[in-house]
This record gives C-alpha cells, sequence and structure tokens, in this order.
C-alpha cells in the first residue's frame, strides 16, 4: 500500500501529460486515481446524507434500486444489486422498515421469499434525498466542464464493459 500511495503522489505531481502508454505502471496511476476521487466523493456524499437527512448512504442505495422496481425486490435481489451480503442487506432493511419508509411482505408467489417495497413515506423521502444527492454530485464534479463529464462518462463505461467481458470468461 505505500508503494500504492507513492505512486499516486508521483501521478499528481507529475500530471497526466507525464503518463506514457509504455509506461507499466500507467493503469496503477489510473486506478489510483479513479479511487481516489471516488472515495472522495462518497465520504462527503455519506457526510451530508447524515448530517442533512440523518441517513445512511446504504440505506438510501437500498431507496434508489426499490424507487426503480414498481413491485418491490426480494432480499436477494436487492443483496445482489448493492453487492453486499445477505447479513448487511438485513441489517439495512431493518433500519429502513423502523423509518416507516419501507414494508416487508412474503412473495405473493413463494411465502418462503421476502419481498421489500418502498411506502408512500418512503418515495417522498427519497424524492427530497435523491434531489439533493444529483445537486451535490453536480456540485463535487463543477471541476470539469460537461464536455470533460461525457468524455469522462464515455470512457468509463467503456472500460466497465471491458472489464465485464474480461472477467465473465
Amino acid at each position: 500500500m505505500a508503494q500504492s500511495a507513492a505512486l499516486l503522489a508521483q501521478s499528481e505531481t507529475e500530471g497526466p501529460d507525464a503518463l506514457s502508454r509504455d509506461d507499466p505502471k500507467l493503469g496503477l496511476r489510473a486506478w489510483l486515481r479513479l479511487f481516489g476521487c471516488s472515495t472522495l466523493i462518497e465520504n462527503e456524499i455519506r457526510k451530508r446524507l447524515r448530517e442533512e437527512f440523518d441517513f445512511t448512504l446504504p440505506r438510501f442505495d437500498l431507496l434508489a434500486q426499490l424507487d426503480k422496481a414498481e413491485d418491490g425486490l426480494v432480499l436477494g435481489e436487492a443483496s445482489r444489486r448493492l453487492m453486499v451480503s445477505a447479513g448487511n442487506i438485513t441489517a439495512i432493511t431493518e433500519g429502513l422498515l423502523k423509518t416507516g419508509y419501507i414494508v416487508r411482505d412474503p412473495d405473493p408467489n413463494d411465502k418462503r421469499v421476502q419481498r421489500i417495497r418502498m411506502t408512500h413515506a418512503g418515495r417522498a423521502a427519497f424524492k427530497v434525498m435523491a434531489s439533493a444527492h444529483a445537486d451535490w454530485i453536480n456540485e463535487l464534479f463543477s471541476a470539469l466542464s460537461a464536455e470533460e463529464i461525457t468524455a469522462l462518462d464515455r470512457t468509463l463505461t467503456k472500460l466497465k464493459h471491458g472489464l465485464q467481458a474480461r472477467l465473465e470468461k
């Protein structure tokens, strides 16, 4: 990890023009920048959700998934979408049940399976939080122009598709 931190510090002082495709550490430098930016953004979003809404990022993320699922989600699907363990999804779900933002019912097709869905109160609260979240993200990306954000989005989409193709083999 110390070597990674040293490479990150070096890449930040040298800037992107110092990077060459022939550099064996090019991918590592890019990964460290990507990871560093992601961590800074995630930490700021966590802080703002906590300070402004007394809410956690995992709870917000689960509400975001439920907002897209009209019929709700079975717990296993929620776990897969959030990329967390079954134990984690249970803890997140329990917290949201206490707020009244979600309900949990047996799946109508399989009574052994639990399905969660947002309540009206949950939808109303999520709408307010999601609007603030979008504003925060735009603010945090304000160092980039619209064209740069579009190019970054395209590049990251290409990287994601390449990773998925490579890792699904």
